[in-house]
């Protein structure tokens, strides 16, 4: 078949793990011998001049990267209007650039942020819409949707689900979100779980700057974006509780996020300062030694649509202690491969890491569990096969017309109850 993909994100411009599930998923229909076709964006803040629109063949698969256009629009700061420049572009250049001598069998969106140019193309074109969701909005705010800019998102996800010939989620708990707070037959929304190049996770270099210092005691790792509801904040506030019955504990965060300056306050007020290192980004190879060399890595999710960072952390042999938020429940099988806590709850979160650090034979037995389930379930050539079949049973139903959504008061996931 041949596949168009749209994705706002695709490395080098990776913003979470939507840019690399697109990379690994379109490099793996390659393999099994698709065309596939990614139309993404140049890096927020570029312009033609520095970022010009080129095509690139990464991996076998064919990248058309739309440069910024000219307005000076803001991502944090006008995010709806970036993003509909940012799918005017998209459109625009698949409109000359691509589609005159190429047309796709199947389109198939990444998330809210490219719905106007993945439902015109499609529209266009004639040919089936499959979409993905990845989070939505309401999940991310706790059922929420206090402002505009929230409701505006909300329509665009809901519009988008409700227009693609096929939706797929990455997990059940998201599975069941995506239908409710959409209006979903759940029969007619499939499950295809994110997935994980083991290989990718052998490092074995060494890890960076305070991890390797000399310091007696565990250490405790967490990695990924720094947003409220990775719940980094619970695990600070239970740092001192943990330290209390391992002392010399130091947690060690890798990642970058808007609310750094919020973790830098808690870490403050828990007066645990001294015992909390923030190491920004870190490079592939230097995050893999880091979580070789953790004791426990912790993801204390609030909400967590799928949690690829549990892969990731299991591919490179680290113990587990996560949330049972969404996808992470799935994924880190209490006392199995990990062991499990309730979103938000400190002192749980605080007795599952005391739990993995006082057994470290059992917890280097659920390591090894976890490892090894990842190249069964989590393998991306069964997530391309999975995909594959979705795209081969679409069929386009072609333009519709649809309403705005009636957007209830109060907190969405009430109805759901």
């Amino acid at each position: 078949m041949r596949v168009l993909m749209i994705s706002w994100e695709f490395p080098p411009v990776v913003v979470g793990g939507l840019g690399r599930h697109v990379h690994a998923l379109a490099r793996e229909l390659v393999v099994a011998g698709h065309e596939v076709v990614v139309l993404s964006r140049a890096p927020t803040g570029s312009d033609s001049a520095t970022h010009p629109t080129v095509v690139q063949t990464v991996d076998g698969v064919r990248v058309l990267r739309v440069a910024e256009d000219p307005p000076h629009l803001e991502f944090g700061a006008d995010l709806v209007a970036w993003t509909l420049g940012m799918g005017h572009g998209l459109l625009r250049h698949a409109l000359t650039a691509l589609l005159p001598g190429w047309r796709p069998d199947v389109v198939h969106a990444h998330d809210w942020l490219v719905a106007h140019p993945a439902i015109a193309l499609a529209d266009v074109l004639g040919v089936p819409l499959v979409a993905t969701l990845h989070a939505t909005e309401a999940g991310r705010h706790s059922g929420w949707l206090p402002g505009p800019m929230n409701r505006q998102v909300h329509s665009t996800e809901w519009w988008l689900a409700r227009r693609a010939d096929e939706v797929i989620t990455c997990s059940v708990a998201m599975h069941d979100e995506v239908a409710a707070l959409h209006d979903l037959d759940p029969a007619g929304v499939h499950v295809v779980h994110n997935g994980i190049d083991v290989r990718r996770w052998r490092s074995r270099g060494s890890a960076p700057g305070p991890a390797t210092a000399t310091q007696p005691g565990p250490r405790l790792v967490y990695f990924g974006r720094l947003e409220y509801e990775k719940g980094v904040q619970d695990l600070v506030a239970a740092l001192p509780r943990i330290r209390r019955r391992h002392p010399g504990t130091r947690l060690l965060i890798a990642g970058t996020g808007t609310q750094r300056a919020m973790l830098d306050e808690r870490v403050a007020t828990h007066r645990v300062r001294r015992s909390v290192d923030f190491l920004g980004h870190l490079p592939d190879a230097e995050l893999t030694a880091l979580l070789r060399a953790a004791d426990a890595v912790v993801l204390p999710s609030r909400y967590e649509p799928f949690g690829i960072v549990a892969l990731e952390a299991a591919a490179a042999g680290a113990t587990l202690v996560a949330s049972t938020a969404g996808g992470l429940g799935e994924l880190v099988r209490d006392g199995e491969t990990g062991l499990g806590f309730a979103p938000g709850d400190v002192a749980g979160l605080a007795d599952a890491v005391g739990r993995a650090l006082a057994d470290p034979r059992a917890a280097r037995r659920r390591a090894r569990a976890a490892r090894a389930r990842l190249r069964t379930e989590f393998a991306w050539p069964v997530i391309a096969a999975r995909t594959a079949a979705i795209y081969a049973g679409a069929r386009a139903a072609g333009p519709r017309e649809l309403p705005r959504p009636k957007i209830p008061t109060g907190n969405l996931f009430d109805r759901q109850s």
